[in-house]
């Protein structure tokens, strides 16, 4: 199952205890569904959950079935509702008439409290919502059919202190969020507080492998430079006639030669008495020079 059904399952656990919550969550749905017009009402859902909240939360905001429940071969069920009688029930729960509504806007005065709001959000999440696996992306959107909504939707959110970003994409208006945080409070709000928690591990894990990643790069690519000087030093030593070397740069080659595979700082260290780690590089440049053509002394 997806991190967006996992989402979508945590809120669907528990129907709002409040009557306002309700309307609120509704109203999100109808918003953000895949008609909500004069003549039809359809809700589309593949959540089998949310099919079970949907009539429910129907039935307790505005005392009304749906008119045909259908679920077709793909698995997708559609929730209709045509009878004139009851979309005037609707919409005028929410202030408006299905003859006069040419274009949809969020009544805010459905939205006064900070619940209703949350609540709202949860509805446009549910019907038209969806967020990515944290351990690929981080991509959160909702994505509703009405422009008008969509940009009252974004300054809803910036009321909230959130930061979205909006675009129109194949005949949808989609408000979407790609910062990890802005997310989690997200879903945090609407009720889905395990699946931030989820997404805030996922993030952690996934700095934490970044971290090792980027580590282990480091030390191969020094590994790598401590390999590559060592096979410099090397050739350049076996073009040198040693016991013509004077006294400390013999001393220096001939320890290279036994012990190739160390490190500057511990072949330094080797020397004895040791010596620092520039005082070799001393000797080793002076090593590498005369094997490119000075003549010794």
């Amino acid at each position: 199952m997806s991190f967006s059904a996992n989402a979508k399952n945590e809120i669907c656990r528990a129907l709002p205890s409040k009557p306002c919550d309700t309307m609120a969550e509704c109203y999100g749905i109808l918003l953000y569904c895949s008609t909500f017009s004069g003549r039809e009402i359809r809700i589309i859902t593949e959540n089998d959950r949310l099919a079970e909240r949907i009539p429910a939360l129907f039935s307790s905001a505005f005392g009304l079935s749906f008119d045909d429940v259908r679920a077709p071969d793909s698995g997708k069920r559609s929730f209709l509702i045509t009878s004139a009688d009851k979309l005037d029930v609707i919409f005028a729960a929410y202030g408006f008439a299905p003859e006069e509504t040419l274009s949809h806007h969020i009544n805010f005065a459905v939205l006064e409290d900070e619940c209703c709001r949350a609540a709202f959000l949860r509805g446009a999440f549910l019907a038209g919502g969806s967020v990515s696996d944290p351990r690929k992306s981080y991509h959160l959107e909702l994505a509703t059919p009405h422009a008008g909504v969509a940009r009252e939707t974004l300054a809803l959110l910036r009321e909230l202190e959130f930061e979205p970003k909006s675009v129109a994409r194949a005949g949808n208006h989609v408000t979407y969020f790609k910062r990890s945080a802005a997310i989690e409070d997200f879903l945090t709000l609407i009720g889905a507080a395990v699946s931030a928690m989820d997404l805030m591990s996922a993030k952690i894990e996934k700095d934490m492998r970044n971290t090792v990643n980027r580590n282990v790069n480091c030390d191969t690519a020094n590994a790598s430079k401590t390999v590559n000087a060592a096979l410099s030093q090397l050739e350049a030593i076996a073009r040198l006639e040693l016991d013509a070397l004077p006294e400390k740069l013999r001393d220096t080659a001939r320890r290279r030669l036994g012990n190739p595979e160390l490190s500057l700082t511990e072949l330094a260290e080797l020397h004895d008495p040791p010596i620092t780690k520039s005082g070799l590089n001393h000797r080793l440049r002076k090593l590498r020079e005369l094997a490119s053509g000075r003549a010794i002394q």
